[in-house]
């Protein structure tokens, strides 16, 4: 039997370390899915290239938090050369939608000329966030849009991030795999944990400075 994607069992799935694809956009079923090494990133010590650090002090783009999540949800489920199919089928996309409009899934944006050509978006859970996918249009936007959500999850005072598989991608941030049972300790102290993802008042751009401050320091 196929059940309800409803809000509340994606939660609870999340904190059980479960979490749901589709063999293709197309495709009507869910499948839950709960690796055997889970897929992470250090949120304090994430690897950032010198090209690419110094591109984001160049502030090539106007960064935005959650003004437009389903149209970063939709552009990572547009077809690429490199993906042409998606894992973002609609009952995932409705549901991601009804958890951004109820708080709990957000997005980070890299616009141009008030067009929005890159980001990503994932789901946050007391102090652990859960990667969901990313995307660009214009050079380096993802990378941008990924380093600024470290940088706010740092600043919120979050203890992890998940992005659920390794990747080539990713493997320039030095993403590491923990084994499952040593990762569901992790997600049970870090959900468990305060943070805050919204940080009311504080501009992205100063999040980012006092970021990359802070490794300078480190």
């Amino acid at each position: 039997m196929q059940l309800i994607l409803t809000p509340e069992l994606l939660m609870e799935a999340y904190r059980q370390g479960l979490f749901p694809m589709a063999y293709n956009s197309g495709s009507p079923y869910i499948h839950w899915i709960c690796p055997d090494m889970r897929g992470q990133l250090s949120i304090t010590d994430i690897h950032l290239p010198h090209r690419l650090e110094k591109t984001i002090r160049k502030k090539p783009y106007e960064i935005r938090i959650d003004t437009d999540f389903t149209g970063v949800i939709d552009g990572c489920g547009e077809p690429t050369a490199k993906r042409p199919e998606t894992w973002i089928n609609t009952p995932i996309r409705k549901v991601f939608c009804e958890l951004h409009a109820r708080g709990h899934a957000h997005s980070v944006e890299c616009w141009r000329d008030d067009r929005l050509v890159g980001g990503v978006y994932g789901l946050a859970l007391g102090g652990a966030f859960f990667g969901e996918s990313m995307f660009a249009r214009e050079t380096d936007a993802s990378k941008i849009a990924l380093m600024h959500l470290v940088a706010r999850l740092w600043k919120g005072g979050f203890a992890l991030f998940d992005t659920q598989f390794v990747n080539e991608h990713l493997k320039q941030f030095g993403v590491y795999e923990l084994p499952h049972d040593e990762y569901k300790k992790f997600l049970n102290a870090a959900i468990a944990a305060k943070a805050d993802f919204n940080l009311p008042g504080l501009y992205q751009d100063k999040i980012m400075e006092e970021y990359l401050e802070m490794r300078e320091h480190k």
